[in-house]
């Protein structure tokens, strides 16, 4: 599962051991988010407004094996509801974790989900900016800074 709902997270069979002893950190410059323009969809790059200090999406990780008997590692994004300038494009964003916060998140001594839950709640719209870009980032083959240059508007 790529997300993990942060209202529901605490309870759900699939992520509730992982937010009690396996959280973890992903760390970002940015992300992308889609807006239904005109039929089509238009990607926008969303990005820390001081681009100084990259963003860190609150993550669970976990191990199980598949059905070969191979050790499979995985995480999942934490999302919870859009903040008011993601709302223009979506009504859900990834949880990002402010730095002041690292050390709470990544406690492993902390395994009571209150300690946690108030660090899943919106970013501030403030410390954010996006911008449109290339339609090109809906290929995984294009990988480079022309995916997040903005576009000419």
């Amino acid at each position: 599962m790529i997300n993990a709902r942060a209202e529901t997270v605490a309870d759900k069979p699939s992520f509730r051991a992982a937010l009690r002893r396996r959280r973890c950190l992903i760390p970002a410059d940015g992300f992308y988010e889609w807006q239904a323009v005109g039929g089509q969809k238009q990607p926008y790059y969303i990005h820390p407004r001081d681009e100084a200090q990259p963003f860190a999406l609150a993550g669970l990780w976990e191990h199980w094996e598949g059905d070969d008997g191979v050790r499979i590692e995985s995480c999942t994004i934490v999302t919870t509801t859009a903040n008011a300038l993601l709302r223009t494009l979506h009504d859900r964003m990834p949880v990002i974790v402010a730095p002041a916060d690292f050390d709470l998140w990544l406690d492993p001594g902390v395994q009571n989900p209150e300690a946690v839950r108030p660090l899943l709640s919106p970013y501030p719209q403030q410390g954010m900016a996006l911008y449109p870009v290339t339609r090109a980032v809906n290929n995984p083959r294009n990988d480079g800074p022309a995916c997040i240059t903005p576009l000419e508007t």
